[in-house]
């Protein structure tokens, strides 16, 4: 069975069950609330507060779609699900109708260079605006892997095929990953070079990654005999 290891927020959505009657709803509902404990020392926000997990990444899915036009979106709630496989949850869009035509799509990394371009592929649909990558002035390269495009712009890609689509859960096979000789260090890819941003769902914002503070592996030894 495969581990889940998801580095980000994944939608967790409790399916309330349904009641013959809108008085026993109501009960349903005051139990649940009855339910809740308050937790000494914290503010509670309950299960229904927009932010779940934090921060969360800033993956960027681009597609062709069938006149072969690319289209790029902005998925907050993505991570890793296998040691070549990742997963995305999705409700439906451009995104996944060119899925389904293609069969392939390619994540990249929003970075600080390109916050207003990332933000805008977010909220512009490629239903409205076909041409919206041209538009923010990006360029695009026929993946040599998959039938997807790379986004020039964009220093770090993955070039993925679908393994499954169902229910708003995307699960791609990463085929390859290629990177920009800008963003390497010892011919590794460099966090302080590629400067990744995630979206902070607190402050609705978008934040720099960091200062390393510690070695993988490596801080918690201090802890051991």
């Amino acid at each position: 069975m495969k581990h889940l290891t998801i580095l980000t927020a994944m939608v967790a959505i409790a399916l309330l069950a349904a009641c013959k009657t809108t008085n026993n709803q109501n009960t349903s509902d005051m139990n649940s609330k009855e339910a809740l404990q308050e937790v000494a020392g914290r503010k509670n926000f309950g299960a229904s507060h927009a932010l779940m997990t934090t921060p969360q990444p800033c993956v960027m899915i681009a597609t062709w779609d069938k006149d072969h036009t690319p289209d790029v979106m902005m998925a907050a709630w993505a991570g890793q699900y296998d040691h070549n496989q990742i997963v995305v949850s999705m409700s439906k869009h451009k995104t996944t109708e060119n899925l389904e035509l293609t069969g392939a799509f390619t994540v990249s990394f929003a970075d600080v260079r390109t916050v207003a371009e990332s933000d805008y592929f977010g909220i512009v649909s490629g239903n409205n605006v076909p041409d919206k990558v041209a538009k923010a002035g990006f360029t695009v390269t026929p993946s040599p892997n998959v039938d997807a495009p790379i986004i020039n712009e964009y220093p770090l890609t993955l070039e993925c095929k679908v393994v499954s689509w169902a229910d708003g859960i995307l699960v791609g096979e990463v085929v390859n990953m290629s990177a920009d000789e800008s963003i390497l260090t010892d011919g590794k890819v460099d966090l302080a070079k590629l400067q990744p941003i995630v979206f902070d769902a607190a402050g609705m914002c978008y934040r720099a990654i960091g200062d390393v503070v510690g070695g993988a592996w490596n801080a918690g030894k201090k802890f051991m005999d």
